[in-house]
């Protein structure tokens, strides 16, 4: 590590099916931070969920198939033992910051953000609860809900509910013939389907039984346009412009091929031109519901806006994209914040959290089994 500099360790891959598109993210981040400032240690979670230490992560980095660069180092390490998947970590004790940014399965959902706090370590983003909230969309909608946020109605279903859960009654329950179905748990817009019969409904909704146990059958909003707004900062957040997508006509929504593969026919309007009260209203709920499911350093929130101007709160991402058409942050340089000025304030709001952190359990007093016997008496 060399003096005066931050030691930032970017945690990236994953198990899910955003692991190159997370390589992609990391790649730009990495790019974008200033070496006068940071040195920077590579982790690349593989596939199969094992930790590739920071020389095996830079070959990988460098252009080297994963695959074979996995298959060389793996068996060097301990398989039989049960932390085998993490040991490659034990260098950690160096590091000053993680960023996790593994989109998807075990980035989103709180599981690095465990192991992250067992370790005591900063990381950028969103703490285990907050993070494993905002990945369940049934939950996220339930709060938003709980808390006067607008958002669609929808029914939500189980492998052990959905023969109970026909086209039609779902239809009727929520007075929608047009339907998004989506898996609870998942990004990029993988086990999506838009269905308008009984045959649509049922292969979409097998499909996405594949991807969770859990899933959404959501009302479609009549002639939506599709805006995403970003978030930045810990307990006073500040929201960027906002930004607008157009996917082809081919298309019924924003699909993965449109996010990573192939953007050309995507039409990105940033800042959007909506009414200014529109615009308030969403970054009104925007900013109250990165509060309510107390959310910290950044977020993506994509909204869905109505043919009357009505905006519905769509979904939260806590760890958005930062693969160059990403847009978080396209929406912070159109807001006046460059790309390597964004990964500075990323790394401080974490770093002014694990502080804020440390002193609550500082301040906190465990009770005396003294103590104790007195609050039991009391009751």
């Amino acid at each position: 590590m060399t003096e005066n500099k931050q030691h930032i360790a970017l945690l990236f891959g994953g198990d899910s099916s955003e692991h190159d598109v997370s390589k992609r993210s990391a790649h730009n981040i990495y790019d974008a931070m200033d070496r006068d400032r940071y040195d920077v240690s590579l982790f690349l979670v593989t596939k199969s969920g094992m930790i590739l230490d920071d020389a095996a992560s830079h070959r990988v980095f460098a252009g080297e198939d994963e695959d074979a660069v996995a298959a060389e180092v793996l068996p060097q390490l301990d398989t039989a033992n049960p932390l085998a998947p993490i040991l490659n970590l034990d260098s950690t004790k160096h590091i000053d910051v993680f960023f996790p940014i593994i989109h998807g399965n075990l980035g989103e959902d709180g599981t690095i953000q465990g192991l992250l706090r067992l370790l005591q370590k900063p990381y950028v983003g969103s703490g285990v609860q907050a993070s494993a909230l905002a990945y369940d969309k049934d939950l996220t909608k339930k709060i938003l809900t709980a808390t006067g946020i607008r958002n669609t109605k929808y029914v939500l279903v189980t492998p052990d509910t959905a023969a109970e859960w026909s086209y039609a009654k779902v239809s009727e329950q929520i007075d929608s013939q047009l339907l998004f179905i989506k898996p609870a748990r998942q990004g990029s817009s993988i086990g999506i389907h838009k269905v308008t019969n009984d045959a649509e409904y049922a292969a979409g909704l097998q499909d996405a039984l594949r991807y969770d146990d859990k899933v959404l059958v959501e009302e479609a909003i009549n002639g939506p346009e599709e805006v995403e707004i970003s978030i930045l900062g810990n307990e006073d957040p500040q929201a960027s412009k906002i930004g607008a997508i157009k996917v082809p006509a081919e298309d019924a929504f924003y699909t993965y091929d449109n996010k990573f593969v192939d953007a050309s026919a995507v039409e990105f309007t940033i800042p959007v031109e909506l009414p200014a009260p529109v615009r308030d209203e969403i970054t009104e709920m925007a900013l109250g519901a990165f509060r309510a499911l107390e959310l910290k350093g950044m977020a993506r929130i994509d909204f869905l806006v109505s043919k009357d101007l009505t905006p519905y709160l769509g979904e939260v991402n806590t760890l958005p994209g930062f693969t160059n058409i990403s847009l978080y942050p396209q929406l912070w340089e159109a807001s006046g914040i460059s790309y390597s000025e964004l990964i500075d304030r990323l790394i401080e709001l974490a770093k002014a959290e694990f502080v804020r952190q440390g002193k609550i359990l500082h301040d906190f007093k465990p009770l005396t089994l003294t103590d104790q016997d007195k609050v039991y008496d009391a009751d």
